[in-house]
């Protein structure tokens, strides 16, 4: 575990070398994120380099398809991702996904090598404590949904999202109990008495992120969507938040643009690979 916490601080000192990877940067606390990895067919791997640890990737089941951890290595070695490939089809796994950073340049063409295929790009970015007020339009107003709704919220979600359909699949219980979570909060936003936007804040001890933020496509251009993410972020920092993390794929190019305009700061851009295995 020491030696893959050394690897870990190694790949954050260089955006070159980052990938998706354990969050967790104490021993105690990664041996549980690792180590916890059971019963839901995750599996974790690291490269033997004898007395040092070379490499590390981990596979995580999701739906009908898997993601990939990783892999996270000291120099090229394409024996763990031949390893996640084999053991994905193995387990009938439709689609392989790989989240590596946009200037890991090493790891994305062994991925693409191996036949992963970019899907998109998504750009993560921060703020500190800052005011984001803003009136919602004449005729909008947005409410904490304290039970959420869940018929509201996948009639806005279903017209929302074009790409990651994942929450569709919730059951009303399971939507009713991740909103019912302390540390997160749903606001969604009704022009009359038709829902119209939703805003997903999540907390994290000092941290808060917008997990997701969409308008139904008849009521964009409205401000709503800016309203929605200034009454998140005043719920964020009325609770302790120091950094407010939002994130945006490559074609939301006007949520990049009222990011940047608000001062938030581009933190991260990271590639989305796929391979599919059928």
């Amino acid at each position: 575990m020491p030696q893959i916490l050394e690897l870990l601080r190694w790949m954050d000192e260089d955006p070159s070398r980052r990938v998706l990877a354990p969050e967790a940067r104490q021993e105690e606390v990664l041996s549980w994120e690792i180590l916890g990895m059971s019963g839901d067919g995750d599996t974790a791997w690291v490269l033997d380099g004898g007395d040092k640890v070379q490499g590390y990737l981990a596979l995580h089941p999701l739906d009908d398809e898997m993601a990939l951890e990783g892999p996270l290595l000291l120099k090229p070695d394409d024996g763990l991702l031949k390893a996640a490939i084999a053991e994905a089809k193995r387990r009938g796994c439709r689609t392989l996904l790989a989240f590596p950073d946009e200037a890991n340049k090493p790891l994305r063409a062994m991925l693409e090598a191996a036949g992963f295929a970019p899907q998109h790009t998504t750009y993560f970015y921060s703020i500190g404590p800052t005011n984001l007020s803003y009136p919602p339009p004449k005729g909008v107003k947005i409410v904490l949904a304290e039970p959420v709704n869940p018929e509201h919220y996948r009639e806005v979600y279903r017209k929302c999202e074009d790409g990651w359909s994942q929450r569709l699949g919730w059951e009303d219980d399971e939507l009713e109990a991740y909103f019912a979570d302390p540390d997160v909060s749903l606001f969604m936003a009704y022009e009359g008495d038709k829902p119209v936007g939703i805003v997903e804040l999540e907390m994290d001890e000092d941290e808060a992120e917008i997990a997701y933020i969409g308008t139904i496509p008849e009521a964009r251009g409205k401000g709503i969507g800016r309203a929605m993410l200034g009454l998140a972020a005043s719920e964020a920092f009325k609770h302790g938040a120091k950094l407010l993390r939002v994130r945006a794929h490559d074609h939301e190019k006007a949520a990049q643009e009222l990011y940047r305009s608000l001062g938030f700061t581009l933190e991260e851009v990271v590639v989305t690979y796929a391979l599919d295995l059928e």
